[in-house]
C-alpha cells in the first residue's frame, strides 16, 4: 500500500512540474509534445493562417497562465507566461473579449462579476507582482458593446497584511 502510495505521489509531482512545459524547444517540440508534457490546454485558439494558441493557467490559486504558440506547421514557437506587467500593458479601451482572450488567456470564472447598474463585466486574474505581492489585474468590459472600458490593478489583503506570493516562472 505504501509503494502504491509514493507511486501516485511521485506521478503527481511529476504531472505538476511538467505543467510549465519545462524541456519543450520552441523551433523543435511539435505540438503533440506540448498536449503530453502539458496536457489539455483550458483554451486553444485558431488563428487566420493557421497557427494556434493554447492557454493553461494555474488559477484560481496560482499566478500564472502560459500561453503556447504553436505555428501552423504544428511546431511550438513560443511558451510564456502571460500574467505580468508587460503583457496587462497590452490590454487597451475598445479592444473585444477576444482580443484579450488571445493575450491572457481565460480568467478564472469565480472571479468574473457583472455589474447590473453599469453595464459592466468584469474579468480578473491573479498574478505575482515584481515585488513578489499577490495582485489582481482587472478588465473591465461594456457588457453590450463586448468592448474594453478600462483595466486596473489591485493588491491582495489577508486582513491588513498584503499577500506575498512566489514565483511559479
Amino acid at each position: 500500500m505504501k509503494s502504491i502510495i509514493a507511486i501516485f505521489f511521485a506521478l503527481f509531482i511529476a504531472g505538476c512540474a511538467s505543467y510549465n512545459g519545462e524541456g519543450l524547444k520552441p523551433g523543435i517540440s511539435a505540438s503533440e509534445d506540448v498536449l503530453q508534457l502539458m496536457g489539455k490546454p483550458a483554451m486553444s485558439l485558431r488563428n487566420a493562417d493557421g497557427s494556434m494558441l493554447l492557454a493553461y493557467p494555474h488559477g484560481p490559486s496560482g499566478f500564472v497562465t502560459f500561453m503556447v504558440k504553436i505555428n501552423s506547421k504544428g511546431v511550438m514557437t513560443n511558451l510564456e507566461n502571460v500574467l505580468n506587467v508587460r503583457h496587462f500593458g497590452l490590454i487597451r479601451a475598445g479592444m473585444s473579449k477576444d482580443d484579450v482572450l488571445r493575450i491572457l488567456g481565460p480568467s478564472q470564472p469565480i472571479w468574473t462579476v457583472y455589474f447590473k447598474r453599469r453595464d459592466e463585466l468584469v474579468w480578473e486574474w491573479r498574478y505575482c507582482d515584481d515585488s513578489y505581492l499577490a495582485t489582481r489585474f482587472d478588465v473591465l468590459f461594456d457588457n453590450t458593446s463586448g468592448k474594453v472600458r478600462s483595466t486596473q490593478s489591485n493588491p491582495e489583503y489577508s486582513g491588513q497584511m498584503r499577500l506575498s506570493c512566489g514565483r511559479e516562472n
